[in-house]
C-alpha cells in the first residue's frame, strides 16, 4: 500500500497525463454528505466486503476516510483480495480540508 498526502493526491488529480484513481470514500453516509472530494465513490467501510466485486481490480484506488485509520484498514483488505494499486490518503478528508481545500467543511 502506498501512502499519499493530501497535496500529493491533489497533484495526481490535476495531472492530465496520469490516469485518475478511484477515490473510494469509506466514511459513513452522514460524513460523506458533510464533505467529499469531487468524484469520490461512497462505500461505507462495513459494506466493502459485500461490494468488492463493484470495484475495478485493475485501476488505482485511493482509500479515504476522516483521518486515515479506517481507510488504511480498507486498503489492507483490498490488497489481501488482489488489488495491486492501492493507496491510503494520510490524514484523510480532514487533511484535504486543511491542506488543499480551505473551503471544505470540517467536523
Amino acid at each position: 500500500m502506498q501512502h499519499l498526502s493530501a497535496p500529493e493526491l491533489a497533484q495526481w488529480l490535476a495531472d492530465p497525463a496520469r490516469d485518475k484513481p478511484l477515490l473510494l470514500d469509506v466514511r459513513e453516509p452522514w460524513e460523506f454528505q458533510t464533505c467529499q472530494i469531487a468524484g469520490s465513490t461512497e462505500m461505507p467501510m462495513r459494506t466493502v466486503p459485500a461490494r468488492l466485486a463493484d470495484l475495478p481490480q485493475d485501476a488505482p484506488v485511493v482509500c479515504i476516510c476522516h483521518h486515515g485509520a479506517r481507510s488504511m484498514q480498507v486498503a489492507n483488505f483490498l490488497e489481501q483480495h488482489g488489488f495491486s494499486e492501492v493507496s491510503n490518503l494520510t490524514g484523510g478528508i480532514h487533511a484535504w480540508a486543511l491542506q488543499v481545500d480551505n473551503n471544505m467543511p470540517t467536523y
